[in-house]
């Protein structure tokens, strides 16, 4: 694809322009090492390294053009150098102008919040598919061009690699897309110069304040999404929460509320919880789901009211509600042959460990046990271990901590940190155990007839980060095995 400079940084906001902009040029890139002949070098200005620094291996590779905050010292005759005020957000318009602006050509919606985005995007996926639309999925789990399944790397890719994928939809027909947007994507501007029909916020809780210096930072960036709505946008929020209506206090879009607990556009209420599924009432219909938990309550009523937004007819949303199967490590079950439940759930924050298991303790008798496996993240936000290690301990039976993706961290330490969480009334019902293969199975040994076991933190994750090396790792996968060789 070759394009003319001048056309890709069309809304850039440029400080100075040495050479010409009036240049053919191949692609543009914010990674020195992927640049060949006539490429446009982006230098971002990353958390672990600074593109800045890599500009003259860049015009050795063959970039023509550089985009920059601040010029190099030494400019070379014959590279054109493009002086930006933000280089992350440069990058973004421009990965919008090279593909064209697909985000333009189909309805994107963005789903924002600490827990709930990987399963609202995935469930209005597969509602939009079951209904015969063409569908597009940008999500920590996966993304989907319709039928062809990509791997996904971050929450909220690049701004190149969501403009890549945006463009692959519009060549293959697609109507619709549902996206997560992090903070760390907003903060990084990758979502700049998209075109959102619609954005929806879940929640907001305790996570990501390694990354946000304080708790209102992270409440601002999320909200800022919002403020960037467009007019002809809606705005679809979750009232029930404290900052639910902050994040609509400056937004443009229409503003739409959905709430269990009070008044709202779109209003749901629990009728039965059960294992087996949820009995609900979507403003006045009933409709029976298999998802299970208010936090899924939520969720659905989040997806209903975005289905209702986009045009869908509400009797028809609630029919693909009734059909629509849980996402991969979003409160996943098996029964063993014994008749123990283990359920494998991505709760990764306080909050989300908080709703999995308040959900578990409405449905189950008190007559069995229930035992949680969790460890918290290396690189991560500290303050949520002893949250997390107080939480698992004052609402289950017992509690093995253990180990979850440590990265560059002593794992021991993060157990150390979590257990400062315990309470003294509490210190009996829990076990360390380092390996996280060895506490599943300790946690399989312990279980007795109609025993429930939650392995909390990873979810859809099939693999283990453990100094810097990914190995394969599967919560469902383990424990599965344990399960049946415990039952022969």
């Amino acid at each position: 694809m070759n394009l003319i400079l001048k056309e890709i940084i069309y809304k850039v906001a440029i400080e100075s322009v040495k050479g010409s902009t009036d240049i053919s040029i191949n692609k543009i890139d914010f990674n020195s090492r992927n640049i060949v002949e006539n490429d446009v070098f982006v230098a971002i200005r990353g958390t672990v390294s600074n593109g800045h620094d890599y500009i003259e291996k860049a015009i050795i590779l063959g970039a023509v053009a550089i985009v920059c905050d601040t010029l190099p010292e030494n400019l070379i005759a014959g590279i054109t150098y493009i002086q930006v005020r933000d280089t992350n957000k440069a990058l973004a318009y421009m990965a919008s102008n090279y593909f064209g602006n697909p985000s333009k050509k189909l309805k994107l919606i963005g789903i924002t919040g600490t827990n709930g985005k990987t399963t609202v995007a995935s469930l209005l996926f597969q509602l939009f598919k079951k209904a015969g639309y063409k569908v597009g999925l940008l999500s920590t789990v996966k993304i989907m061009v319709d039928n062809i399944e990509y791997k996904a790397t971050h929450t909220t890719p690049d701004s190149i690699t969501i403009n890549y994928f945006l463009n692959e939809m519009i060549e293959t027909g697609v109507e619709y897309c549902f996206m997560e947007v992090s903070s760390h994507g907003v903060h990084q501007k990758r979502t700049e110069g998209l075109c959102f029909v619609g954005g929806i916020f879940t929640n907001l809780s305790h996570d990501h304040l390694d990354y946000h210096a304080t708790f209102a930072e992270y409440r601002d960036v999320k909200k800022s999404f919002f403020d960037n709505l467009s007019k002809e946008a809606f705005a679809l929020s979750n009232i029930d929460d404290k900052n639910g209506l902050v994040m609509l206090q400056n937004t443009a879009a229409k503003k739409l509320t959905y709430a269990l607990k009070t008044y709202a556009d779109y209003k749901v209420q629990i009728l039965e919880n059960q294992l087996a599924g949820l009995l609900l009432k979507i403003n006045g219909n009933e409709v029976w789901v298999k998802l299970i938990g208010t936090f899924n309550a939520y969720n659905l009523l989040a997806i209903y009211g975005t289905a209702v937004q986009l045009g869908m007819e509400s009797l028809e949303v609630l029919r693909l509600l009734s059909n629509l199967e849980s996402v991969s490590g979003r409160f996943q079950f098996i029964v063993s042959d014994t008749n123990i439940t283990a359920i494998v759930d991505y709760a990764h924050t306080p909050d989300a460990l908080e709703n999995v298991l308040k959900t578990i303790n409405d449905i189950r008798t008190k007559n069995e046990q229930l035992i949680t496996v969790v460890g918290c993240g290396g690189n991560r936000d500290k303050g949520k271990r002893p949250i997390m290690a107080n939480i698992a301990t004052e609402l289950s039976d017992k509690v093995v901590l253990t180990s979850d993706n440590p990265r560059d961290e002593n794992p021991e330490v993060i157990i150390q940190e979590m257990e400062q969480g315990v309470a003294s009334q509490n210190y009996k019902k829990s076990v360390s155990i380092l390996d996280r293969k060895q506490a599943i199975k300790t946690a399989c040994q312990l279980a007795q007839t109609n025993d429930i076991i939650l392995i909390a933190g990873k979810g859809h994750e099939t693999y283990q980060e453990i100094q810097g090396v990914r190995h394969d790792f599967d919560d469902m996968k383990v424990v599965t095995d344990f399960l049946k060789q415990l039952s022969k």
